[in-house]
């Protein structure tokens, strides 16, 4: 991974998630503490003239004896201009008013008596009425409250959109996470803002460099796994011939057949090895012929059979409607149905009911295998453990109890392969396993 050049304290700032997110929330703040007291001003601006206009009538008295009788003009413009109100005089010497009077109450929407205008009338007949100045921010103050309410909520929404956009690469880390915890390597993860990198661009530019190294490492050994069963093959082939031209007396026979047996069973691991591999690969290509699977369960039981005579004994129920022949990899499932009937085998009791296989059609067209043994089963929490690649519930690796822990890694491959699917199950007594093959398009 290249250094990214440093950059000053003002770019970082600029490019920083965290300084983003702390000016957002301290703008939110702001507008927020804005709209609040905006709103709330202009409730109380509105609602204090309905509180306050019951009052009006009681001062009244003392502001028409103030203006007097006759109306004195002077003494009017002056309340006029000293108090919030509007004041009319309205007789035979004096018509004036200093600006105009609000709708009757009754006009208005709300009804209810009219508070607005209060009047009284002088000795020498001239009317003088009183009224608060209207202002632009008469209303209802609950409708204040209620777009107040109403700006807060679309503040907080249009916050929680912006995070939610800052933050939205803390998803594509986590997808692109299990993307690469579940070997698939090929889509990293997008970078946003590459040229610019924030904290999240550069752990999404860290977590793909790892990913790259982590394929690199894999790659590394299975290619190092490759070399070494190719070139193990050639000396264990010689030693296999070796071997069968010892002499058959009775002082060799013995260590000929034990060493004939041991020398198998590393090809079988080796052939095992160098199929993994290659199922593993994401090109990995199956040659598809149209395949009797009860037919080749038989031969598969019949090849266990000599070396285990329990195979002989092995349960097989074929369903009438299983189709055949199938289109299927002959050779991968022949490996399938021998990891699956041997795993069967060993962990099957001595005295006990042999092993089952049953053979049914799927819903699709294709095949199900469904092999049972008697056994003891395994524990609850290492049934999704059992089909990784050299993993056993017990570490004593021993062949009679479990070889290395490639059979059931080999049969989900075989299985993904074909596009099908592997499921166990404890069975109770005993372990079961389902392979569903579909058919090929």
């Amino acid at each position: 991974m290249s250094e990214r050049p440093r950059r000053s304290w003002l770019g970082r700032a600029r490019h920083s998630l965290r300084v983003r997110l702390v000016l957002l929330f301290l703008l939110l703040a702001l507008a927020m503490s804005t709209a609040f007291l905006t709103g709330i001003g202009k409730a109380f601006s509105s609602g204090w003239r309905d509180a306050v206009s019951p009052l009006v009538g009681d001062y009244a008295e003392r502001l028409a004896a103030e203006i007097g009788s006759p109306p004195d003009l002077a003494r009017a413009q002056a309340i006029a201009a000293r108090l919030p109100v509007t004041v009319r005089v309205q007789g035979p010497g004096v018509n004036w008013a200093s600006g105009p009077l609000p709708r009757p109450r009754s006009l208005r929407r709300g009804g209810g008596p009219d508070h607005a205008i209060v009047s009284r009338t002088t000795a020498d007949g001239h009317r003088i009425d009183f009224a608060l100045d209207p202002r632009p921010t008469d209303g209802d103050p609950r409708r204040f409250v209620w777009l107040t309410l109403a700006g807060l909520l679309g503040l907080t929404a249009l916050a929680y959109a912006l995070v939610h956009r800052m933050l939205r690469p803390m998803r594509d880390i986590g997808d692109g996470a299990r993307r690469f915890g579940a070997g698939q390597f090929e889509t990293p993860i997008p970078v946003r803002h590459a040229r610019h990198p924030d904290e999240l661009s550069e752990l999404a530019l860290t977590v793909n460099q790892m990913a790259a190294d982590i394929r690199q490492m894999l790659d590394a050994k299975r290619g190092l796994l490759l070399a070494m069963s190719h070139e193990l093959r050639s000396p264990l082939t010689r030693a296999r011939l070796h071997a069968e031209l010892l002499p058959e007396d009775a002082t060799t026979l013995p260590a000929r057949t034990a060493l004939l047996r041991d020398l198998g069973l590393m090809r079988e691991l080796i052939s095992d090895l160098l199929e993994s591999e290659r199922l593993a690969s994401p090109h990995a290509a199956l040659q598809r012929e149209p395949t009797d699977l009860a037919a080749l369960a038989r031969e598969v039981i019949a090849s266990l059979a000599a070396a285990q005579p329990a195979a002989a004994r092995i349960t097989v129920r074929v369903a009438d409607d299983l189709p055949a022949p199938v289109p299927l990899d002959a050779s991968r499932v022949r490996l399938l149905l021998r990891n699956l009937l041997d795993n069967a085998l060993r962990h099957s009791p001595p005295d006990g009911p042999v092993p089952e296989l049953r053979l049914e059609p799927s819903a699709g067209g294709g095949v199900v295998i469904d092999v049972r043994d008697h056994g003891s089963g395994v524990p609850p929490e290492q049934l999704p453990h059992l089909a990784q690649a050299f993993y056993r519930p017990d570490a004593a690796r021993q062949r009679s109890t479990g070889g290395v822990g490639l059979g059931l890694y080999l049969v989900r491959l075989v299985a993904q392969a074909h596009g099908g699917s592997f499921a166990l199950r404890n069975a109770d007594p005993g372990l079961a396993v389902r392979v569903e093959l579909p058919r090929a398009a």
